[in-house]
């Protein structure tokens, strides 16, 4: 029997057993703990997720072609320098003088050859407005005033010129002008601050009533409507006068104008009867008689009595003179008493002779026709004159006859079948004549008249 192996202490053993149940147990328990939290994590889509824990959202990825950047729009030319010279034609001038510094000589020839059909460029007269138009220094435009009715315009295109004959372009307005005569047309038309050619315009639409040498009277008045033309805003000008009205010796005067379906207009009296006669009461708008007819007058020159069967009309010299009537050149030239002359041969058997002219309308030789009023030649002192004036005479059938004893007939009134539509265009203008009468009779009884000043002794 051996003596060295002692047993163990009971006591002891109960211990340790005690103690590896309580080990056994504490890792059961926490074993369950685990388990317990791994099933009760939260998910990746719980909302409550804490900050510890990361939630992870799908995203999805939108894949787009790549565009290549935009280039920069290039950079606009700068508008053209459009640059105008505008002027008159000044005596000399010559259309390739007033173009040398745009064209060439090769395009001005070609220009010349263009315009001889629309408007020869040899006919430009001076004073005459014209206008230069250029873009950055080229030439562009070249515009030139035929009349106060049209115009000649010059346009270059890419390899060529464009050539027309166009209306002058004007805005337009209607004015009812009026005024008294205290002197003459003219002093009247200048006091009511109107331009020289009103009056020139009123003496050609009366001139076959009315002799405005000899007729006018202080006390005379006058009404028109009338065409202001107006370009950029500035005055250039009268156009058509619709109607007027002229009272001469307490003669009431009324002139409207009618024109059908592009025929050339005219006027006419409220009753549809022409304004015209065969013959103007004179061949110049305004002046004086220096000489009338008579069958003895001692002439200034030859110290002499002879008869003068003419009227002379003392004028400055280059006063346009107008032929009385329609008809036909028969005899132009010099001779030494007359000196430059012209002798027209109108209907029925009368003819008109004008002498001392200083020189003749362009165009004016033998065997032409001109229209009344017709510009022929122009106030001079040529043959035996002592100062610049007109010898007017008259003939019938060879014998000399007194211009203002000659009573001419009358031009064609309105046609009947169109007396009617010439009615309804004439009376809303006479109706403005009236109006305007009847406001200056009502001004004139509405302002009191004037009391004498008293007397101061």
């Amino acid at each position: 029997m051996l003596r060295d192996y002692n047993r163990p202490n009971s006591s002891l053993n109960r211990g340790a057993k005690r103690r590896s149940r309580i080990f056994f147990f504490v890792g059961i328990l926490a074993l369950c703990l685990g388990v317990f939290t791994l099933v009760n994590l939260p998910s990746p889509s719980d909302s409550s997720t804490s900050d510890a824990t990361p939630s992870f959202k799908p995203t999805t990825i939108e894949l787009r072609p790549q565009t290549p950047e935009a280039e920069p729009e290039p950079a606009q030319p700068p508008p053209p320098a459009i640059r105008v010279f505008r002027a008159e034609i000044q005596p000399g001038d010559t259309f390739a003088a007033l173009m040398s510094e745009h064209l060439d000589v090769g395009e001005i020839h070609e220009i010349s050859r263009q315009c001889r059909s629309v408007f020869s460029l040899n006919s430009l007269k001076a004073g005459r407005a014209f206008s230069v138009r250029t873009q950055d220094q080229d030439f562009d435009c070249f515009t030139y005033e035929i009349d106060n009715e049209e115009q000649l315009v010059i346009k270059k295109e890419e390899e060529s010129f464009n050539i027309s004959r166009e209306n002058i372009p004007y805005e337009s307005s209607i004015e009812l002008v009026g005024g008294v005569i205290n002197s003459s047309l003219f002093g009247a038309v200048a006091e009511i601050d109107e331009e020289i050619e009103l009056a020139v315009a009123l003496s050609d639409i009366f001139g076959w009533d009315i002799d405005f040498i000899r007729d006018i009277r202080t006390g005379d008045r006058f009404k028109a409507l009338v065409e202001k033309r107006s370009r950029e805003g500035k005055f250039v000008g009268y156009g058509r006068i619709l109607a007027a009205e002229f009272s001469n010796q307490d003669v009431d005067y009324q002139a409207v104008l009618y024109g059908k379906d592009g025929a050339e207009p005219s006027y006419y009296r409220p009753d549809g009867s022409s304004m015209r006669r065969a013959f103007l009461k004179a061949p110049l708008s305004f002046t004086r008689i220096s000489s009338g007819f008579t069958l003895k007058r001692f002439h200034p020159i030859q110290k002499t009595w002879k008869a003068h069967p003419a009227i002379d009309y003392a004028a400055p010299t280059g006063t346009p003179i107008k032929t009385v009537g329609d008809g036909k050149i028969v005899q132009i030239g010099y001779t030494k008493g007359n000196g430059n002359y012209i002798r027209l041969r109108h209907n029925n058997g009368y003819e008109t002779m004008y002498l001392h002219m200083k020189g003749f309308a362009k165009g004016m030789r033998r065997g032409k026709k001109v229209a009344q009023g017709q510009v022929i030649g122009y106030v001079g002192s040529t043959g035996l004159a002592t100062g610049p004036h007109l010898c007017f005479r008259m003939k019938r059938d060879g014998r000399p006859v007194n211009p203002y004893k000659v009573k001419s007939s009358a031009g064609t009134p309105v046609p009947p079948s169109e007396l009617e539509q010439f009615r309804i265009i004439a009376a809303p203008l006479l109706v403005q004549f009236q109006e305007h009468a009847q406001k200056n009779r009502q001004l004139a009884s509405s302002t009191p008249a004037l009391s004498p000043p008293p007397n101061v002794n």
